[in-house]
């Protein structure tokens, strides 16, 4: 069964950072791509982020591009996500997420089968 823990969400000030972290077990993490959602208050679920498996080719939304960076680091089954000029709207869980397929290209939650359960960012102003 496919696992996935996410960490290091807070509290911040508006215009500071967060990089969040995704541990993945219970498959080979390598071979699927990986994504991040975020969820605000009173809002429907917003695909933010997805890095491939075989390029480590990323792709992002306009709504954030430019101040999200997706990675991963295969040898520690771990996606992150650096967020940077933090803003109040930002506000949201972030979940982890993945697909069943290994090729299929990630842009919203019709492509996911597996869900963290999420870490709170908080951006203060």
């Amino acid at each position: 069964q496919v696992q996935l823990v996410e960490s290091g969400g807070g509290l911040v000030q508006t215009g500071g950072s967060l990089r969040l972290s995704c541990v993945a077990s219970g498959r080979t993490f390598s071979a699927y791509p990986m994504a991040w959602f975020r969820q605000a208050p009173g809002k429907e679920r917003e695909f933010v982020a997805t890095i491939d498996s075989i390029h480590m080719s990323a792709y992002y939304p306009p709504s954030v591009k430019g101040r999200f960076t997706i990675s991963r680091d295969n040898t520690r089954n771990t996606v992150y996500l650096q967020i940077n000029s933090l803003q109040p709207e930002d506000t949201a869980v972030y979940y982890c997420a993945t697909t069943r397929s290994q090729l299929r290209d990630i842009r919203g939650v019709y492509d996911i089968e597996y869900w963290g359960k999420g870490t709170l960012v908080t951006v203060s102003s």
